[in-house]
């Protein structure tokens, strides 16, 4: 029982701390003068995937594969089948951006190389550098991209549009310049301690529930832990959907899943190499792909995610967590 209360908690600090940690370096950010398209593709793009990046390196660190692996690969399954799949039935999705449709298939790359790498190779030093780089590449892509794109955003840019239709004060450049820098500072400071703080219980607790109950972590990483670090993300697409900024709710989705396996997957292997559990490189990675092919293949197909796919997604995750399940 205790062990439950202590995984809520660490979701719930990681949550908390995770928003903290991204409007504190947004308004520190912007008091220095730093572009607002530098901070919604940076601070803000990489920021809010922060829960998610501090649970997959502290299972690594702890020597739980299956959470760190299972977290990064089950967070994109979730964003795309429950999260994707939810907002299109709250509001249906027009999906207009010809740039969106190009990160749809830099999506579906790095998703099969994630895939088809883990089958020969662990998430070593090499490969999480091979992800890092690949992350600022496509960051600099993404920059290039929005400085003469115009009204035509990319998915890196509609993260951060989708976290600031939740809360307008998150915006980046909504901050005045020139101003003090101490107590935004002090605010990404407690951001961080609280993340990594409730990173380390959710990873502990899951760790206790797999061995009390007899659940393998891996299945623990793919479904709790990855749907628990999911849910900022989740609240940020349902709200753009229901503002009916149905671009931004597709972008956010397809954004997140980038940073997911390029960031959170590079930093692990990086910080803390792990191999990946093979019941992921049999099943999850490929399912994963699977998902991910679909959801851009919804959004191609008349330009839409509607209610009937929507409807596709949310039970194509049911059927997903009873095979999973034991």
């Amino acid at each position: 029982m205790y062990s439950f209360v202590f995984l809520i908690a660490g979701l719930a600090l990681l949550i908390v701390g995770g928003e903290l940690l991204v409007r504190g370096s947004v308004k520190t950010a912007s008091r220095l003068g730093v572009s607002p398209l530098v901070i919604g593709l940076t601070l803000v793009g990489f920021g809010t995937s922060t829960p998610e990046l501090v649970t997959s390196v502290q299972a690594s660190l702890s020597g739980a594969p299956g959470i760190a692996v299972g977290n990064i690969v089950g967070s994109n399954i979730a964003n795309l089948l429950l999260i994707l799949g939810v907002s299109a039935l709250l509001a249906p999705i027009a999906v207009q951006s010809s740039s969106l449709r190009r990160d749809g298939g830099v999506l579906v790359a790095v998703s099969l190389g994630f895939a088809a790498l883990s089958v020969v190779w662990p998430l070593d030093r090499l490969a999480g550098a091979l992800f890092v780089l690949l992350l600022i590449a496509y960051m600099v892509y993404a920059f290039r991209q929005e400085r003469v794109a115009g009204t035509d955003h990319g998915a890196a840019f509609d993260k951060g549009e989708a976290l600031s239709a939740t809360d307008p004060a998150l915006r980046p450049g909504s901050e005045e310049r020139g101003g003090s820098i101490v107590l935004p500072l002090l605010l990404a400071l407690a951001g961080l301690v609280l993340v990594v703080l409730g990173g380390s219980l959710l990873v502990d607790a899951a760790v206790t529930i797999a061995r009390d109950y007899g659940i393998s972590e891996t299945v623990i990483g793919l479904t709790i832990v990855a749907v628990g670090t999911s849910m900022p993300g989740l609240v940020t697409s349902v709200t753009a959907a229901l503002k009916k900024q149905s671009d931004v709710a597709f972008g956010n989705v397809i954004g997140s899943n980038i940073y997911n396996v390029l960031g959170i997957g590079g930093f692990t292997g990086l910080i803390s190499p792990v191999e990946i559990p093979q019941e992921i490189v049999r099943f999850d990675n490929p399912v994963m792909v699977a998902v991910t092919v679909l959801a851009v293949l919804f959004a191609w197909t008349g330009g839409r995610v509607g209610r009937v796919e929507g409807t596709i997604l949310v039970t194509g995750y049911a059927v997903y967590m009873f095979l999973l399940w034991p």
